[in-house]
């Protein structure tokens, strides 16, 4: 009867110890997407990437513009031209087409710096906040909900070393952080 009593009780303890350990998880999630649109800044950056866009649209058309022409000089010109010079030609052609192709996709690579360039201030804004306000209101940890099919993670308090417990598991170590 004894022995009932002390396994009940290491039972009780064992659940009242994980009960308190549960009310200091506290989890929320946001939607940070909701938050950046909402931001008063992005119709500015909006009106910003339209006119970035706008220029870019505009070189590629005066190089397409360009490239055109002289293609359909060359169409009229070639059946007049020698051999030599109508492979050079072709090949000068060719050259520019591929010069083409690089700008689009340099442009392209050119309008996503720009777009990262001018959201980035709105979403270190966005996450300064997320992070003030949890650690205000002693969240443990707080989710994206439109990051795809997983939530990702976006706040956990810093005495929360889960990585560092995973590490000493695997008997791996962290390198060090350089010295700031």
């Amino acid at each position: 009867m004894m022995k009932v009593k002390v396994i009940l009780s290491a039972i009780a303890l064992f659940c009242v110890g994980f009960v308190a350990q549960a009310q200091d998880l506290k989890i929320g999630y946001t939607n940070v997407e909701l938050l950046i649109d909402l931001m008063p800044e992005m119709e500015q950056i909006g009106a910003d990437l339209q006119d970035y866009q706008a220029q870019l649209q505009t070189n590629i058309q005066t190089k397409i513009a360009d490239f055109q022409r002289k293609v359909q000089a060359f169409q009229q010109a070639a059946p007049t031209m020698a051999e030599d010079a109508l492979n050079q030609r072709r090949n000068e052609l060719q050259r520019q087409e591929q010069e083409l192709q690089k700008f689009e996709q340099d442009a392209q690579v050119s309008y996503q710096r720009k777009l990262q360039e001018l959201l980035e201030p709105v979403q270190q804004k966005v996450f300064n906040a997320i992070n003030a306000v949890a650690a205000e209101h002693n969240y443990t940890h707080i989710f994206s909900e439109t990051a795809g099919n997983a939530p990702v993670l976006l706040y956990t308090r810093d005495e929360d070393k889960f990585t560092e417990l995973v590490i000493a598991k695997l008997g791996i170590t962290l390198p060090e952080r350089p010295q700031q």
